[in-house]
């Protein structure tokens, strides 16, 4: 059927999803009958959830697919500042797992129509009644566009333990949400011909359904009811954020060292000249402004004979020309206590710059001989600026 739908029927109804969290943000999401994960594969690169279940009666096909879920390398090398954990669990969706409550929004791909009406109940009462997630999408066969099919008799799938129409649909969905507390809405995927759109709706029916802000006695009997897990998790991955401390510090690190490297090398070039040419009155004075307070500092490493410089670039700069650094750590002050004793960072003994050395063979490489023989030589003899490497 999918070849007559661009994009597929199976796209169509992700994409639902997709853009509803897209749109509305939820935290909490969990897909019941996850099967192939290919939902979850999506999902999970949207910002704003923090915790990605999947459920599935097959086992099986969870531990094949769980890999997809894996962080990749872009995870790592760009982490966000939201965690998110994605985990797999094999169970029932006719059986109520505490874990499972309190979401913000649990899905439902194509998996009512497998099952047997009693379970269907069950499934009602678990996920309406016991989970009691913010909204609720279920997707499902509308049973009325099956004549367009050519040559079909019976349900779209041998596994089908019933198909729909769109008045069977809605009558079941509004029963549910009088049992417990919930008002929907209903639209679908996969466009009937032209001419056709009334009088048969859509491939697949969608309802979307918000829980209503009521006590319901249900829900509440199930809150006071004894937890129970019956659910065995296969799967569990916490992705890298800027939560973990470690990942924090390092992204910080990156940073700071990117941002201050390149306002030391501007302020170098700036000293030899080579910007002058051609620039504007503007950008000397935003420059002046900028680098006004990089200097010149004077030391000499203990462990070798070799004469250096040091350029100081004071932390409140980058503070302030660096937006990066204020997101990731809030204030000034948490910004040095956290490059506080890393290795790659040198600082002056206040930490309030970052201290770089430069070799003099690189100076004479970089700054003009009327400066060298003005007295810039010698004045890498005068009294040291005490700092200290961390």
């Amino acid at each position: 059927m999918n070849p007559i739908f661009k994009p597929s029927l199976h796209s169509q109804r992700h994409d639902f999803v997709v853009d509803f969290v897209r749109k509305n943000n939820p935290k909490k999401v969990v897909d019941l009958g996850c099967a192939e994960c290919s939902l979850l594969q999506k999902l999970r690169f949207h910002r704003h959830v923090e915790l990605l279940v999947g459920v599935d009666i097959n086992g099986a096909k969870l531990s094949k697919k769980k890999h997809g879920l894996a962080p990749i390398l872009t995870d790592y090398l760009q982490p966000p500042l939201h965690q998110l954990c994605v985990q797999l669990f094999q169970g029932s969706v006719t059986q109520k797992d505490a874990r499972f409550r309190g979401f913000d929004l649990v899905t439902s791909i194509e998996l009512i129509e497998h099952l047997p009406l009693d379970d269907l109940y069950q499934f009602s009462e678990v996920v309406f009644g016991y989970m009691a997630p913010q909204t609720v999408i279920i997707t499902t066969p509308n049973s009325e566009f099956n004549r367009l099919f050519p040559g079909m008799s019976g349900f779209r799938h041998c596994d089908h333990k019933f198909e729909w129409t769109r008045v069977e649909f809605q009558s079941w969905s509004r029963n549910v949400c009088l049992e417990f507390g919930y008002n929907a809405e209903f639209t679908g995927v996969g466009q009937a011909p032209q001419g056709h759109e009334e009088s048969i709706g859509f491939c697949t029916q969608i309802g979307v359904f918000h829980r209503l802000p009521v006590n319901r006695d249900g829900h509440m009997l199930a809150d006071n009811a004894e937890d129970h897990f019956p659910y065995t998790l296969l799967y569990s991955v916490t992705y890298p954020s800027l939560r973990d401390h470690n990942i924090l510090r390092k992204t910080l690190v990156s940073e700071l060292l990117y941002w201050a490297e390149k306002m030391k090398n501007d302020w170098l070039e700036s000293l030899t000249g080579k910007q002058e040419e051609e620039r504007p009155v503007e950008e000397d004075k935003r420059e002046a402004g900028v680098y006004g307070e990089i200097c010149w500092t004077n030391s000499q490493e203990l462990q070798c004979h070799t004469l250096h410089r040091h350029v100081s670039v004071p932390l409140h700069l980058l503070w302030n020309y660096c937006p990066k650094l204020q997101e990731l750590s809030g204030s000034l002050g948490n910004l040095s206590q956290l490059i506080m004793d890393d290795p790659q960072i040198k600082m002056n003994r206040p930490r309030s710059a970052l201290i770089f050395c430069i070799l003099e063979q690189d100076l004479r490489d970089e700054v003009p001989n009327d400066l060298m023989d003005s007295g810039y030589a010698e004045s890498s003899h005068v009294e040291e600026e005490h700092w200290e490497t961390d």
